[in-house]
């Protein structure tokens, strides 16, 4: 028999083919997936993706999604679509049990079931990471989800027809209001994105000025973007401060009761609509309830091969990647000596890691994780955005073609490109939809309001009294008058 007849003969410890359980959809989950499919022969093992959702959202592209740029769908991936060759299970991973290779499963309904593994790869990414601020977890919104987004963009479009009915003052002032917490990409991004919105729906609504919409960032480090060059940073602070930005340095959130934002420096900000940014934190659900070993910050320690371990000690059968794992920089610049939590890891790890567990299904020799960062680009509404790579900065227009040029590229598979690259081309010449859709969080309020509905019953009626003889109650009346015998005796005694 040869190598190749034997390791496509390979087999799990009980005589069947290896089962690969596939922790998370989403980027590094389904990039993994996607690769794997490719590497595997036929019958070489039997992959299984668990995620509570059935696709998988492209999370740089949130912002323009909540800038009306891109439409909702074509941001995400279909995992069914794409990957023909995977057992997709819509549900959560709850409980991790690496001792014994086993995960619980726990589907919306239905329920829970022990799911076995010969191989586990855990990809369950990051959450917004809040802190116990009053009034923030009852107000806020995240940018992590495409459903966030959306509802970001409908929020805005509706705040825009509600005031448009008002007179000035605090009420259209705060409908008008944005305050993005977190000054890091994602928030710079969704913060620019979302002014350029503003600004430009206000030909559509001559009742407003400029001056009336106001637009708030909060960061509580002395700079923004800590992943390009000072001097690049400073950039862009003046130029979202020349479209009427105010960002807000070296301050912190200290309450958002009933949206009234207070601040560090003792402003309050009455506001509509706050977007947490300010960072992530790997997924808890799955790191809690797994025994797999956990460095400081709460991620799952990986080695540099993207095996669960450290460089003494692995974990047999256990793998991870993306943001819900602490995989080592082997190029000396990530932070704390870690790769930083970014899509541009996330799919090259994966990537690596397919060929890796490939690899040790046929007894051969993982290779490790190294790559070096290609660079940092960000978008800052049309026509606008900022690039570096190392001492190297684009600003302005040629920035955002490297933006939308990157993305674009970067965006799975050629179906989603293709949506991706129409949605950009429809806008150029017919501009963004400036419609809301907010009221699809409640799609039957018409039905319900018009709907006929039962009368209610009539209530049970009386029972009928008897009929009463009138000569009857006449002598009933005189027999009462008169006294009786023995009363009458008793008196003449």
């Amino acid at each position: 028999m040869t190598h190749a007849e034997t390791s496509t003969a390979a087999t799990s410890s009980h005589g069947a083919v290896p089962k690969i359980l596939i922790v998370g959809g989403g980027y590094a989950g389904f990039y993994t997936a996607w690769k794997l499919e490719k590497h595997l022969r036929k019958g070489e093992a039997e992959v299984t993706v668990v995620d509570p959702l059935p696709y998988m959202t492209y999370q740089p592209f949130l912002p323009e999604v909540a800038a009306g740029e891109i439409e909702a769908r074509h941001v995400i991936v279909g995992l069914r679509r794409h990957l023909k060759k995977t057992r997709i299970v819509t549900a959560k991973v709850t409980g991790i049990d690496h001792a014994t290779r086993t995960a619980t499963i726990t589907p919306a309904e239905g329920e829970p079931w022990q799911e076995s593994y010969d191989q586990i790869v855990v990809t369950a990414g990051a959450v917004s990471r809040t802190f116990p601020i009053p009034g923030i977890a009852e107000n806020a919104i995240g940018l992590k989800t495409i459903e966030e987004a959306v509802a970001v963009r409908d929020r805005i479009l509706t705040n825009f027809d509600r005031a448009a009915n008002l007179p000035a003052g605090p009420e259209r002032d705060r409908l008008l209001t944005v305050v993005v917490v977190g000054g890091g990409f994602a928030g710079i991004e969704v913060f620019a994105e979302t002014r350029a919105l503003a600004s430009s729906l206000l030909k559509d609504y001559p009742q407003l000025r400029f001056e009336d919409t106001h637009f708030h960032l909060i960061e509580a480090m002395g700079r923004i973007m800590p992943e390009v060059s000072l001097k690049t940073s400073e950039w862009v602070l003046k130029d979202l401060a020349k479209r009427g930005a105010n960002v807000h340095l070296d301050t912190q959130v200290t309450g958002a009761v009933d949206g009234n934002v207070e601040l560090s420096t003792g402003e309050t900000i009455p506001t509509d609509l706050i977007i947490w940014t300010a960072g992530v934190m790997a997924n808890p659900t799955v790191v809690r309830g797994s025994d797999l070993p956990v460095e400081e910050r709460g991620r799952i320690r990986t080695r540099a091969d993207l095996r669960v371990g450290t460089p003494e000690e692995i974990v047999e059968g256990a793998w991870a990647a993306g943001d819900v794992s602490a995989v080592p920089d082997l190029t000396g610049k990530g932070v704390g000596g870690y790769c930083v939590p970014n899509a541009q890891h996330a799919v090259r790890q994966a990537k690596l890691l397919a060929k890796n567990l490939v690899a040790v299904l046929r007894d051969e020799v993982p290779r490790e994780y190294i790559h070096h960062n290609l660079g940092a680009v960000a978008g800052l509404g049309l026509y606008n955005g900022v690039f570096q790579s190392g001492n190297l900065a684009l600003k302005g227009f040629i920035a955002w073609c490297a933006h939308r040029g990157y993305h674009g590229l970067a965006m799975p598979s050629w179906e989603r490109k293709w949506r991706v690259i129409g949605d950009w081309w429809h806008n150029f010449w017919l501009r963004r939809d400036n419609v809301s859709l907010q009221t699809v969080q409640n799609p039957r309020y018409v039905f319900e309001e018009f709907a006929s509905r039962p009368r209610p019953a009539a209530p049970a009626a009386a029972p009928a009294a008897p009929a009463i003889d009138p000569k009857s109650v006449a002598a009933e009346k005189s027999a009462a008058a008169e006294p009786k015998v023995e009363e009458k005796a008793s008196a003449a005694s």
